[in-house]
């Protein structure tokens, strides 16, 4: 039986905005938010981003290179921006920003961003089709024409490395 094309959705159906207040117990000696939390709310707003566009559960296949440019400290908002970039015929790629807000001062700086790949799947684990991404924007066409060169990278590695 075959199944209808799926609809294309928006960069603009995915988008999430997250805020985190940095709490002392997820900080360092120093007094700043622990890599592995940051992370781990870079994941779950990538996720978020994914089931919104597939409509269906995800997991997360890879994450590219997570540089850690500058602190978030105690006390400031850790803000994520996440979006699909690309869709596939079962995988996504998000982006992910994050930014520090100072909330004394409203100053705002990015901290970290990171390209995640997901992939949709069905009640058995297995992967399933997600709709295609329709770009709206030139800047949403920009990312898009990018995951695209970042997906034949990944999988050039991936055909490179043993195992």
């Amino acid at each position: 039986m075959d199944k209808a094309p799926l609809s294309p959705r928006r960069v603009r159906d995915s988008t999430v905005e997250v805020t985190h207040l940095v709490m002392p117990n997820e900080a360092n000696v120093y007094g700043t938010v622990f890599g592995g939390i940051v992370m781990q709310q870079i994941d779950i707003a990538a996720s978020i981003a994914a089931m919104r566009h597939a409509r269906r559960p995800v997991v997360t296949a890879s994450i590219d290179s997570l540089d850690f440019r500058r602190p978030i400290r105690v006390g400031q908002a850790m803000i994520l921006r996440a979006a699909v970039n690309w869709a596939g015929r079962t995988s996504m790629e998000v982006g992910v920003q994050v930014l520090s807000e100072d909330l004394m001062t409203g100053v705002r700086e990015t901290t970290n961003a990171a390209y995640l790949t997901f992939v949709a799947v069905d009640e058995r684990g297995r992967p399933s089709p997600v709709p295609p991404l329709q770009p709206e924007t030139d800047e949403e066409r920009r990312r898009f024409s990018e995951a695209v060169e970042r997906r034949r990278q990944r999988l050039e590695r991936l055909r490179r490395e043993p195992g």
